[in-house]
């Protein structure tokens, strides 16, 4: 019982360190601050990476069309050799609305050498793109299952001008319908925010670096110093090795937070979608390396189920210092899930089931690293990343 107790302890430490010295990533209130309007507003341009999106694509793409910016504002849609005539739709979108001079369409090349498939269609929009506006100085980087609010350039544009921000980047609202997703989805939040603080990306004094790739604004001077699609051409996890690239070859001042109105526009399919959106990256993140693996195993073990098991060991063996303890590492588990729960709308009453949660996503990193292992890491429609060629690095504090 004393090695229960000891760990009941390490526990309750860790959640208390969690809760008050964490940058209060569990608050989740960053939201973009409305600005004042520049005196210029600068030319942007969207890229917009998209392959088999037939479902999504009208609604992302008109999103993007009907916004009010008041600049140059213009769209490239790169499709990545869709089979569903993801392009098509787009091309008749903007034609049946008179848009035509907003967007362009270009087809993808076949996936080159060294590259992941959605960093190579980046390069490539990116690389029209300039061609089309090439006083642009600002490009936003959008996925083409994202429907953005009509003001949403504009006021990126604003804050980051007003703000001198090299990156904004917003983690748009994500799917959470079936009994799954909604469990998992605001899980999948606040495990974000607790790996990396949005208060300490925000922080210029600090070196974390981390965006959210559905919606990323950034300075085209930073990318062109910093060659950035060639500089993460092979990384799985694209958006915080941008986020990364841009801190290092800009000001330091990059921009995390919240875009509850910019709407991720497909689901997860429950469980098994949740699963192998996780199990895509999550062994990238630990460097493909086992001894992160088993130290981030054994500290989520600690993290999300030491708590409950002293808890029942306590209630089961009479001891009434080991149950304090087990049942303060729960409640402070469970406040701590509140606000992730408030901003999807969802009950309450699911914020004691973090440790399942916790418990879930640890699963589906082993998993990301059984696939890794097999060569079947990375996987993403029809495409793999071969193992060992994403070279990520230190992408945290």
């Amino acid at each position: 019982m004393t090695a229960m107790f000891v760990l009941s302890g390490l526990a309750l430490a860790t959640w208390i360190y969690l809760i008050l010295f964490h940058g209060g990533f569990w608050r989740l209130r960053e939201r973009l601050p409305a600005s004042p309007a520049p005196a210029h507003w600068p030319a942007v341009v969207a890229v917009v990476p998209a392959r088999d999106e037939a479902d999504v694509i009208a609604r992302a793409i008109g999103s993007l069309l009907d916004q009010d910016y008041p600049g140059p504002f213009h769209v490239v849609l790169v499709d990545d050799n869709s089979s569903d005539g993801t392009g098509g739709i787009a091309r008749r979108l903007a034609a049946e609305r008179g848009l035509q001079d907003r967007l362009t369409v270009i087809d993808g090349d076949p996936l080159a050498p060294g590259w992941t498939g959605k960093v190579w269609a980046m390069e490539q929009g990116l690389g029209r793109a300039l061609e089309i506006m090439p006083d642009a100085e600002r490009v936003l980087f959008t996925d083409a299952d994202i429907a953005h609010p009509p003001s949403s350039v504009r006021a990126l544009v604003a804050f980051a001008v007003a703000d001198r921000r090299d990156l904004v980047s917003l983690m748009v609202r994500l799917v959470a319908a079936t009994p799954w997703e909604r469990l998992l989805v605001p899980a999948f939040v606040l495990f974000f925010a607790k790996l990396y603080p949005f208060a300490r990306v925000n922080d210029p004094r600090r070196s974390m670096a981390a965006a959210a790739g559905g919606c990323m604004l950034a300075d085209r001077a930073v990318l062109d110093r910093g060659k950035a699609m060639a500089a993460i051409s092979d990384r799985l996890i694209d958006d915080c090795a941008l986020a990364d690239l841009v801190r290092r070859h800009g000001s330091g001042r990059i921009w995390l937070g919240l875009g509850p109105d910019h709407l991720s526009l497909r689901g997860y399919d429950g469980l098994a979608g949740v699963w192998r959106m996780v199990a895509r990256t999550a062994f990238t993140q630990l460097r493909h390396s086992p001894l992160l693996l088993a130290g981030t195993v054994l500290g989520m073990v600690l993290v999300y189920l030491a708590g409950p098991v002293t808890l029942l060991a306590g209630l089961l063996a009479g001891g009434p210092l080991m149950t304090a303890t087990g049942l303060a590492t729960c409640i402070l588990m469970t406040l701590s899930f509140v606000p992730a729960l408030r901003l999807y709308r969802q009950p309450l009453a699911l914020a004691p089931l973090l440790p399942l949660a916790g418990i879930l996503y640890t699963l589906m990193t082993v998993d990301s690293a059984r696939r890794h292992w097999r060569r079947r890491g990375g996987g993403w429609k029809g495409r793999y990343q071969a193992k060992g060629t994403d070279r990520t690095g230190d992408q945290g504090a």
